[in-house]
């Protein structure tokens, strides 16, 4: 998969494209319609300010989140997607540095661990997955995140201790 990234401020910095990239790889070992060549997504790395404004334009939800997923792509799409052709684009995520490093520390985790799991989710949900419609689909989306996660050497992440779902912070 192809990723478009754009890193803002405050971000320190650190090879958050490298970090994407990898964690791309690992969840399309575990997902395989991740892995279609002609897949792009693109990647923002912000501020709260901007993902809050973001959730209150597009998800009518005028509070701040950790990450959100825009598809373009239906799951039936994807799915039917051939690997030969153009590049289609699977959809834009976005993620809000505050939240992401105060959820990391709160976790006791470092920040590009807890960046790879949102990275991760986010680009579940553009494949059409979705912990909210169900238990069964928030267990099948944590057991693809914990897998890739694995891949990547990063501990689960709904271990022992109680689970920050991204994309359920402030909601």
């Amino acid at each position: 998969m192809e990723l478009e990234i754009d890193i803002e401020e405050p971000w320190p910095a650190a090879d958050w494209p490298g970090l994407a990239g990898r964690a791309a790889e690992a969840l399309a070992t575990v997902a395989p319609e991740l892995a279609n060549p002609r897949l792009a997504a693109s990647l923002l790395f912000t501020s709260d300010a901007e993902v809050h404004g973001l959730n209150r334009e597009w998800r009518d939800r005028d509070k701040p989140t950790n990450v959100l997923s825009f598809p373009m792509l239906e799951r039936e799409e994807l799915l039917e997607l051939a690997p030969d052709g153009p590049p289609e684009l699977l959809g834009d995520i976005a993620l809000a540095f505050e939240t992401c490093r105060r959820e990391a520390e709160d976790k006791g985790v470092p920040l590009d661990h807890h960046a790879a799991h949102l990275i991760v989710h986010g680009l579940l949900h553009l494949a059409g997955h979705d912990h909210e419609i169900g238990d069964d689909e928030a267990e099948m989306m944590e057991a693809l995140e914990t897998k890739a996660l694995a891949r990547l050497g990063i501990a689960d992440p709904y271990g022992a201790a109680p689970a920050i779902v991204p994309g359920q912070q402030g909601n």
